[in-house]
């Protein structure tokens, strides 16, 4: 399936999932997401401080990076169920804009470049890997929370993926979720996940985002909190 059509049809599940490509972007503003994890991230990272209200320190520093990997994840698992091939999602390739009011936008000047489903894994976690680095060195934010972080994100997209798309491209998410959080996959241990068809999936991880910090944020439905 052409990925342009691919990335048309994934915007219908939800604005979450909505990822315009083209030569043109189709706002001012956007850069590449490797500019996040070089000379923009604590302009970044302040912004989404000043946003929620909780500063520009390691709260904010796991938000930002949880509202990227949510998006990366949507966009990565959603391509991967609705026709078996995503999007190339390497850093320079994916560009990025904050607008002034909202979350995180995407944009994909190359969106013909797809990979198969089975390098969903490698692809997001790879794009996030820069990320994380800097967000560990500069803001203090542990793997362990980046890694839940990333765990919760994915299982966030599957879960509208399975309320929005057919059966069998459900259960392809689902597979692929699965093996990402399976005990031999690259999110073994961040957290306990279980789906059950028709009934749907439960994920408890093993860390918390630190949202419960932010002024009102509360738990988070999955926080390793709540089973304390």
């Amino acid at each position: 399936m052409d990925m342009d059509r691919v990335l048309r049809r994934l915007a219908a599940v939800g604005p979450f999932f909505s990822v315009p490509g083209g030569a043109e972007p189709p706002a001012p503003g956007f850069r590449p997401l490797t500019e996040l994890s070089g000379e923009r991230l604590g302009a970044y990272v302040a912004e989404v401080g000043r946003r929620t209200r909780s500063g520009p320190g390691r709260v904010a520093a796991s938000t930002a990076q949880f509202g990227i990997a949510s998006r990366l994840w949507s966009v990565g698992l959603g391509c991967a169920a609705l026709s078996g091939r995503l999007p190339d999602l390497d850093p320079g390739r994916v560009w990025w804009r904050l607008p002034a009011a909202g979350s995180l936008e995407l944009w994909l000047p190359e969106p013909d470049a797809d990979l198969p489903a089975g390098a969903l894994g490698e692809s997001v976690l790879g794009a996030l890997g820069p990320l994380e680095a800097a967000l560990r060195e500069h803001h203090g934010v542990s793997a362990k929370v980046l890694r839940g972080n990333a765990a919760s994100g994915l299982v966030g997209a599957l879960r509208v993926l399975l309320d929005r798309v057919p059966d069998a491209e459900g259960a392809a998410a689902v597979e692929l979720a699965g093996s990402l959080l399976a005990d031999d996959g690259p999110l073994a241990g961040t957290g306990s996940f279980v789906h059950e068809p028709g009934l749907g999936v439960a994920f408890v991880r093993r860390s918390c985002c630190l949202y419960y910090r932010v002024p009102g944020g509360g738990l988070c439905g999955d926080c390793v909190l709540r089973t304390r």
